[in-house]
């Protein structure tokens, strides 16, 4: 009986650890593990495809901006632009009416001295006058300042601006030394330009910028200089002349016209 208590334990034993070792064996899945490793291969590609989509954005957002920015600057061009044609009309309007108070003045003064008379009252004085002329210093010589209303009316009042080229041509010729000396040559230039002569503009001007260094024109003519340089490919004339012209005339109308165009040619 004993015996039997014996083998039958240890018949008891050899199942258990037979149950045991078949519970722990191990089991390892090949084709799990690639079905993992292709998934993580597709996420980098999804996620690479991704990012290069988002730099493609970005660089898209990027050239937008540049072209805002672009077309900010030159809108920005546009106004300052008419911002300066705007003053030069209400400055035109404001001395003509000086202008007409002077005339009429020298009238009154004329009146006073001699008896009135067809021979001694010129009732053709033209009352038209230049928005730039300084009223500080006038010529009293009728003379003068009738050739130069001529001139100054072809371009106001008629719009024949090939005869006022050469009214002003004359006038220049026939005073050299008038007070509307350079405002007579910027009008010269003025025309000269809008008409394409640009070399006989550049001179115009050039004697503005020269031998009339007070001049209110000066900073204009000099504007004008570096634009007809920048017109005729010569970019480090009018390079010169632009930063010339912020040097001196820093806050001028016509220095800041200067500015955006300079930009452009140094950058």
């Amino acid at each position: 009986m004993k015996l039997k208590k014996v083998l039958f334990g240890m018949m008891f034993t050899a199942s258990t650890v037979s149950a045991l070792a078949v519970a722990k064996a191990p089991v390892i899945d090949v084709n799990a593990n690639a079905i993992d490793s292709a998934a993580l291969t597709e996420q980098l590609n999804t996620l690479s495809r991704k990012l290069d989509s988002r730099n493609k954005a970005q660089v898209n957002i990027q050239r937008q901006l540049d072209s805002l920015h672009t077309e900010v600057n030159e809108l920005r061009g546009v106004t300052e632009l008419h911002s300066h044609q705007l003053s030069e009309v209400l400055a035109r309007q404001r001395e003509i009416y000086q202008e007409i108070d002077r005339r009429v003045n020298e009238v009154i003064e004329l009146t006073a001295k001699t008896p009135p008379s067809a021979s001694n009252i010129n009732t053709g004085v033209s009352v038209v006058a230049d928005s730039s002329v300084s009223t500080t210093s006038y010529s009293d010589n009728l003379t003068e300042n009738e050739s130069y209303d001529r001139a100054l009316n072809l371009v106001l009042k008629d719009k024949s601006y090939k005869q006022a080229i050469i009214e002003f041509e004359a006038f220049n010729k026939s005073f050299p030394d008038s007070s509307y000396a350079p405002n007579a040559h910027y009008w010269l230039g003025q025309l000269l330009f809008n008409q394409g002569e640009l070399d006989q503009a550049n001179q115009a001007f050039d004697v503005v910028v020269t031998k009339h260094k007070a001049s209110t024109k000066r900073p204009d003519a000099l504007l004008k200089l570096a634009m007809i340089a920048q017109k005729q490919n010569n970019s480090q004339k009018a390079i010169t002349i632009y930063q010339q012209l912020l040097k001196e005339y820093p806050d001028s109308t016509a220095g800041k016209l200067a500015k955006p165009r300079l930009s452009s040619l140094t950058n």
